[in-house]
């Protein structure tokens, strides 16, 4: 090791403390920020309630296990239409990827779809399955479905002729190609479609939770408007941002960062903020 890689080294080390100091300034200043424009009186309440009330109505429904029942009943829900979507994605997008005639039919198609709102299937999905789960299952596959396919597809067709071309003059042809070549090559693209499959999922979930659902995130977000507890509906949206985060920070990042790494598209990065501010290890 460089005499300059060692000074480097020891300067990380004698400013571990500037990341975590700017998270938590950043935090500071916009929580307090918050609390003080809503206590201002500018805004009545009612329309921009005080951060403290908002954390005490997170609290409170931790504490009497509201919000446990409600996460437990959104995410069963969730993982069942990601995971249906998911396989169902990732045929089409195959399919479409390898057939010129099936990316011009099954291509435009699923283009078009991807446009709809989710909570459009909502109707049909309430008359063919009538007011049971699976009709919010149905709308969290008909509103991820086609993400997923469309960017498996588009990995399929962006794969680097030269390596196609290699793999078929070392004889590789069929399942061989398809699975040892075409998948592999391709996986990159699938992740980032998976990715942002989760996110249109957890929309098409709170989006039909809103209109029909007796126990949920989104129907306590529904709930807190319709009895104009704000500080409920501001709780609900954070519990939602931070599985939002935990699941990216603690599986998809983790997921993204190993595939494209071992494709040699990006160099392997520290940990996150969130990972490090975690372990501790924030000169690593």
């Amino acid at each position: 090791m460089s005499a300059t890689a060692t000074r480097n080294g020891q300067r990380s080390g004698r400013r571990w403390w500037l990341m975590p100091l700017s998270v938590l300034l950043f935090f500071v200043i916009w929580l307090s920020s918050w609390e003080l424009l809503a206590r201002s009186g500018f805004w009545p309440p009612y329309s921009l309630p005080a951060f403290s009330d908002s954390a005490a109505s997170l609290w409170e429904n931790f504490a009497n296990g509201r919000f446990q029942n409600a996460m437990a009943a959104s995410l069963t829900r969730l993982i069942a239409g990601y995971l249906v979507a998911t396989g169902i994605g990732l045929l089409l997008g195959l399919l479409m990827g390898r057939s010129r005639v099936a990316n011009s039919t099954l291509g435009s198609l699923a283009l078009g779809l991807q446009a709809l709102p989710s909570v459009a299937w909502l109707p049909l999905a309430l008359i063919w399955f009538g007011l049971e789960e699976s009709a919010i299952i149905f709308v969290v596959v008909m509103g991820t479905v086609f993400s997923i396919a469309m960017s498996t597809a588009s990995g399929i067709r962006n794969i680097n002729p030269t390596l196609e071309k290699a793999a078929k003059n070392m004889g590789a042809k069929g399942d061989d190609l398809l699975f040892d070549v075409i998948l592999p090559a391709s996986l990159p693209n699938m992740v980032s479609g998976m990715k942002q499959g989760w996110s249109f999922a957890w929309r098409s979930l709170i989006a039909a939770e809103m209109v029909y659902s007796t126990v949920g995130l989104g129907y306590m977000l529904q709930w807190g408007r319709e009895f104009n507890n704000l500080p409920l509906v501001i709780a609900v949206m954070m519990v939602i941002v931070m599985i939002g985060l935990a699941t990216d920070q603690f599986f998809f990042d983790p997921l993204e960062q190993a595939v494209h790494s071992r494709w040699g598209l990006i160099r392997r990065t520290r940990p996150s903020v969130w990972k490090r501010l975690i372990s501790g290890r924030w000169g690593a």
